[in-house]
């Protein structure tokens, strides 16, 4: 074992260890679950709206980036041991540094999340339940869910596994059904594929749009390394996440792109609104009844999957700070079902303030927390490819048995990669409407970088 590996393996602040209850099945829809959201069902509304039918490029092109470094991902998993969160791969490569910031950063984003999502869950439950307040109905959402978590970790892949399950399945319809229309089956007006080019062509506002279009996309399709994490607690790890890749291939192939290639070709892409749904949407143009309340059901089961995982995720990021000693020490406890509880409470209860913040001033402390975090799993991903790319060269020349899994065209798959998301960044930092997120997500990340040496300097 390379000493980069036995760092990570045993340098940690405690013997707590996390249970390995999840199945294989668990794990496998935990992925596929990780990307399928909101995003795909509401913010693919605004790519289409912005680059007409070649939006299907758009999503294309993110989910080929994902896909880079879903590859990078298992490879590292596979080689290193001791992997129980997806910092610890930044820690592995590139240091103790970049292993606090990672870690913090990680646990900051979807902390940030399980709010927004709380809120989007809320929302819809109150256009059904006119009269229980909103904030209400979203901390009730955080306590059923904080429940399921703090039970098991069995009990939180069932439940995904079933809120994963009925996404797929409506998909899957979705899919069909659009199918049948677009090839003339059931519209009773032929074949609809004319959609594509009708409107001022495949690609009315030009290429340059749907590049910029991929900039926004790509964080519609963050997620899928919690599969990593849910991983570590499965009886099968390295084979779990060596079966990663191709399943991420096939739903980004799958889910996104042909979902959103059937939308185009059903429905004009100049009728699709932002922020309304583009499944809805199409529903009602095929005359479907109830088409708006089935899309808001399934949009609400996404929302409680993404708060679910959500809740899963920041505990296990806290409690591997914790075993680094990058966190409070009372944070390495685990129950008698090898549950993090004191971490998943201190998750839930960052939540509950946010929840807060949003009924009190959503137009300052909360968009302050959604800006923030815009942009920072592309800076985890960042690092995360810097780290693969060292820890390749260190197992190539050391221990090269380790490589069970090699990122593509190695080591050009990486560079293109970190290329596509420094322009991305870039993107944003030269877009008026946009550059709030990045510099407040650097901010943020300084904020981080300070504590980590102030942590360093009281520890010495």
């Amino acid at each position: 074992m390379t000493d980069i590996a036995h760092d990570v393996a045993t340098e940690t602040g405690g013997g707590a260890e996390l249970s390995r209850s999840l199945k294989s099945r668990h794990v496998s829809m935990i992925a596929i679950g990780g990307i399928i959201g909101a995003g795909l069902f509401v913010g693919s509304s605004t790519t289409i709206s912005q680059a007409g039918p070649a939006a299907v490029f758009s999503f294309a092109i993110a989910g080929f980036i994902i896909l880079l470094v879903m590859r990078m991902i298992s490879e590292m998993a596979i080689a290193v041991d001791g992997m129980q969160t997806f910092p610890d791969f930044a820690r592995a490569g590139l240091g103790h540094l970049a292993g606090f910031l990672s870690g913090w950063l990680y646990w900051y984003f979807w902390v940030v999340v399980v709010a927004i999502e709380a809120i989007a869950g809320a929302q819809i439950l109150h256009g059904w339940f006119p009269t229980v307040p909103e904030l209400a109905i979203g901390i009730g959402l955080m306590a059923m869910l904080t429940a399921v978590n703090l039970l098991s970790a069995r009990a939180y892949g069932e439940f995904e596994f079933w809120f994963s399950s009925i996404k797929v399945a409506a998909i899957i319809v979705f899919i069909l059904v659009c199918a049948a229309w677009a090839f003339g089956i059931t519209s009773g007006s032929g074949p609809s594929f004319n959609n594509l080019t009708a409107h001022n062509g495949f690609v009315p506002n030009g290429w340059g749009v749907v590049l910029a279009a991929a900039t926004s996309t790509i964080f519609s399709l963050v997620g899928a390394e919690i599969a990593t994490i849910a991983a570590a607690e499965s009886e099968e790890p390295a084979k779990v996440i060596s079966r990663m890749t191709v399943s991420v291939t096939l739903r980004i192939l799958i889910f996104y792109v042909l979902s959103i290639f059937l939308i185009v070709s059903v429905v004009p892409w100049t009728e699709i609104v932002p922020k309304v749904s583009p499944f809805a949407t199409t529903l009602a143009y095929m005359g479907l009844p109830a088409g708006q309340l089935i899309m808001e059901a399934v949009v609400l089961v996404a929302v409680l999957s993404c708060l679910n995982s959500g809740l899963y995720v920041t505990s296990r990021a806290l409690f591997g700070l914790a075993k680094h000693k990058d966190a409070p020490q009372w944070l390495v406890q685990v129950n008698e079902r090898k549950v993090p509880a004191r971490a998943i409470l201190i998750a839930s209860l960052f939540s509950y303030v946010a929840l807060a913040a949003d009924a009190v001033s959503r137009d300052v402390v909360f968009s302050f927390l959604i800006n923030s975090c815009g942009v920072t799993m592309l800076l985890l991903y960042l690092m995360t490819s810097a780290a693969q790319l060292k820890l390749r060269r260190k197992y190539e020349a050391k221990d090269p048995a380790r490589l069970q899994i090699k990122m593509w065209f190695h080591p050009y798959g990486t560079y293109v990669a970190m290329a596509a998301m420094l322009v991305i960044l870039v993107a944003k930092g030269l877009d008026p409407s946009a550059s709030k997120e990045l510099w407040l997500s650097l901010l943020v990340a300084g904020g981080f970088a300070a504590a980590f040496f102030i942590f360093r300097r009281r520890a010495a």
